[in-house]
């Protein structure tokens, strides 16, 4: 389009090759500007660009990373640096609700890069690769990397070309990291609350096995995939709900905003009556002063307090006014 500058390209701080700009979806309608390196499976985050992600855009993110698990894996070097400066790097470690997560920030307070993996962790998608879900994942063919989409061995504690821990992506919680509102409800992952243990369903709540699969055996949705293009191909039927929603909310989502909003209305407005019930219990002990401002205005009150107090209150309280305006 005329008249609109072209996005900024950035050189990867790894590769030095120039990374992909994606423009995604933000909250309240805002556009996310987010630098993505495939080949070396990077992503990089100006300050707190990834909080601003609404669910359209997180699924778009994430069905570009399942699209870079075909290209060859770049491993880090050690001169990685901050693509704005080209400045040094400090690991940060954070904690969320879900865990650790770790960072490599800009010294400068430019931003930081996370792998495909870590950021996944940060958001609570990943859960470890335990070696029943190993064993069952290479019964059922090749195993790959959630980070770059290496082949993993039986063996592998850690990925041979990212060094990733092997895990698995929670599907259930994917869907409502990209849907926390809800508003795609019919789809089996928002059956219920998610529940604070392994063996049971996130979507019905039904008990699993010691073992369970990749399935629940009551519902049939799926609790964890074993690659990233799979997870997102679970997810990916919510997109078109979702672009919706976040144009027009659904009548059920308006519905629940307006009773959050009612709750704080009530104790604003218990608030004002019981400093209403001050204000009179303080006239009926000391009529005539001082005289509250209402909602007539400055001059009002001004008047009001001539005809309660003496001329003196009266230039008292305008020298306080005036004072009040210059400085």
């Amino acid at each position: 389009m005329a008249g609109v500058p072209a996005p900024k390209t950035l050189a990867c701080g790894n590769c030095s090759q120039p990374m992909q700009v994606l423009a995604l979806q933000g909250h309240y309608g805002r556009a996310v500007e987010i630098d993505l390196c495939a080949p070396c499976h990077l992503v990089w985050f100006d300050p707190v660009e990834s909080a601003r992600l609404a669910g359209p855009g997180l699924l778009a993110l994430i069905g570009t990373m399942a699209e870079a698990h075909t290209l060859a894996h770049n491993a880090a070097r050690p001169g990685l640096h901050c693509p704005h400066c080209r400045g040094g790097l400090k690991t940060v470690h954070n904690r969320t609700r879900w865990g650790q997560s770790l960072q490599l920030e800009c010294s400068q307070g430019h931003g930081s890069w996370q792998t495909f993996a870590q950021f996944l962790t940060e958001k609570g998608l990943l859960r470890p690769l335990s070696s029943a879900d190993r064993a069952r994942a290479h019964a059922a063919g090749a195993v790959h990397c959630i980070n770059c989409g290496g082949a993993l061995g039986p063996a592998d504690e850690r990925c041979s070309w990212c060094t990733s821990v092997p895990a698995l992506v929670d599907v259930a919680r994917l869907a409502r990291a990209l849907d926390p509102e809800s508003a795609t409800a019919g789809h089996a992952v928002h059956g219920t609350a998610t529940r604070g243990t392994a063996l049971q369903c996130a979507a019905c709540g039904a008990a699993q096995p010691p073992e369970p699969g990749w399935q629940c055996t009551s519902c049939g949705a799926t609790l964890a995939a074993i690659g990233l293009a799979e997870a997102h191909q679970k997810v990916q039927a919510l997109g078109p709900a979702l672009r919706a929603h976040a144009a027009k909310p659904a009548p059920h989502v308006v519905q629940q905003r307006l009773a959050a909003q009612q709750r704080g209305l009530d104790r604003e407005r218990e608030r004002v009556e019981q400093w209403q019930k001050e204000a009179e219990q303080a006239e009926r002990r000391h009529p005539g002063w001082p005289v509250p401002v209402g909602d007539e205005g400055l001059f009002d009150w001004l008047q009001r307090l001539q005809q309660h107090g003496s001329r003196w209150a009266l230039l008292a309280a305008v020298v306080v006014v005036l004072a009040l305006w210059f400085l």
